[in-house]
């Protein structure tokens, strides 16, 4: 079972440092009676909790329903990166979407930044947020492009804290010449996920809203045009409206939405501390980094002079035999002198991603929501993607359409039938990382 682990938010969750330095040790109830309220989100990850609090501090009356614990799927167990723009690249983006339209994605991403921060701040969430990310060339080949993000940025939308790196400053900031150029960006940063999930679940518990834990849903049907029922093996939530907060772990929960997603493993380790003077070396100013990899290396340090790494993936229902050798081999490739260096933590979990990179979000009728697919940048886009859906539910519908409106292509094969496609495909485009 600890290797059937893909797409199970009560396998391997208590793995991680993360879970180790939870500052709430609660937990909550499970559901023992049917209730009636105005949402009914299911999932406790970020897009669940963002959009419960969104709702709950306009005053409705919301009921979320989590699998197992809350935050135990992707929001509890991430690299921690508090990014900026959207997955794709804004010059990626301008080819796809008309100019307004791929504007107004580029200032979602300025404001997914901002609201995470505020929140931080408005909740006083203790979760180790630094600011600085810094974004690297794993080849020569990809330097120029970089440098030539930074320039765009400033040139098209006027932003100011991207700055280009050579190769002989990276190395000076993190203590390796496995990276080439890069670039700084200053508003982006990183911070503890699992500490920043519990924070805004019992934020939204203070505004009013139900949160319960280990509270499966088996499936939801339309009661009459204006009401919905969502049910678990013993009770049902009776809502005007459902949230389908879900991303990886939705496991068949609704048809739609899973077609254009493909739920995928990622895998992290935590060092032991490193003390101060060889914290400093690897990370001098404590910036969150990430590669040009297409199976991307991320890696920071933690509050305590840790390194947290993460990279490598795979595409089953089963994380490795040894998570530690997996990650260890990425990580000494950029850190020779850490070789003596014990990994006491070392854990996997799921992410959705979707064809284009870009969060899928829809409607199913008039009363069920849905949005999922951050496909590895949902600290910042699905707490907003939560919020966005929140303000949909309230009258206010601009920022979800935005999303709702991008074109998407369902995985071809359906639910099963997709695995030898995306394998195939995953394994040329992780091939080319070694080119």
């Amino acid at each position: 079972m600890s290797r059937r682990a893909g797409g199970r938010p009560e396998v391997g969750f208590e793995s991680s440092w993360y879970f180790d330095t939870r500052n709430h040790q609660a937990e909550r109830p499970t559901l023992t009676e049917d209730l009636d309220c105005d949402v009914c989100i299911v999932g406790g990850g970020y897009t669940g909790l963002s959009a419960a609090l969104t709702l709950s501090e306009a005053g409705l009356k919301v009921v979320l329903l989590e699998k197992y614990r809350v935050a135990s799927g992707a929001s509890g167990r991430n690299g921690g990166v508090l990014g900026m723009g959207q997955r794709q690249d804004q010059e990626d983006l301008e080819r796809i979407v008309d100019p307004a339209w791929a504007s107004q994605l580029w200032q979602m991403s300025l404001e997914a930044n901002a609201l995470v921060r505020s929140r931080i701040d408005q909740y006083s969430i203790p979760c180790d947020l630094s600011d600085g990310e810094l974004t690297l060339a794993h080849r020569a080949r990809y330097e120029q492009d970089l440098w030539d993000h930074t320039a765009h940025l400033k040139m098209r939308y006027g932003y100011d804290d991207c700055h280009p790196l050579s190769r002989a400053e990276v190395s000076d900031r993190i203590g390796s010449d496995a990276y080439f150029g890069g670039y700084l960006d200053t508003r982006a940063g990183h911070l503890h996920p699992l500490n920043l999930a519990q924070g805004l679940a019992k934020a939204a518990e203070s505004q009013g809203a139900q949160l319960f834990e280990l509270a499966a849903v088996t499936g939801f049907e339309a009661i009459s045009a204006d009401l919905m029922a969502v049910r678990t093996a013993t009770c049902r939530v009776r809502a005007g409206k459902v949230v389908l907060a879900c991303n990886g772990y939705l496991n068949g929960l609704a048809r739609e939405p899973d077609d254009y997603q493909m739920p995928i493993n990622n895998f992290m380790v935590a060092t032991a501390p490193l003390g101060d003077a060889l914290a400093r070396e690897i990370i001098r100013e404590n910036e969150a980094i990430v590669d040009t990899r297409f199976v991307v290396n991320y890696f920071h340090l933690s509050g305590d002079q840790r390194l947290i790494f993460g990279g490598g993936e795979n595409y089953t229902r089963f994380f490795p035999k040894d998570i530690r050798r997996v990650v260890r081999k990425r990580l000494l490739a950029i850190y020779p002198q850490l070789a003596d260096v014990d990994l006491p933590y070392a854990w996997g979990g799921t992410l959705s991603v979707t064809m284009n990179r870009m969060p899928k979000f829809g409607r199913l009728g008039q009363n069920l929501y849905y949005g999922q697919g951050y496909s590895g940048h949902g600290v910042a886009m699905a707490n907003m993607g939560g919020h966005l859906i929140a303000e949909a539910i309230k009258g206010q519908a601009d920022g979800f359409d935005c999303l709702a409106n991008l074109k998407h292509r369902k995985f071809p094969g359906g639910r099963w039938l997709r695995w030898p496609g995306l394998v195939a495909g995953m394994l040329f485009y992780a091939a080319l990382d070694r080119v």
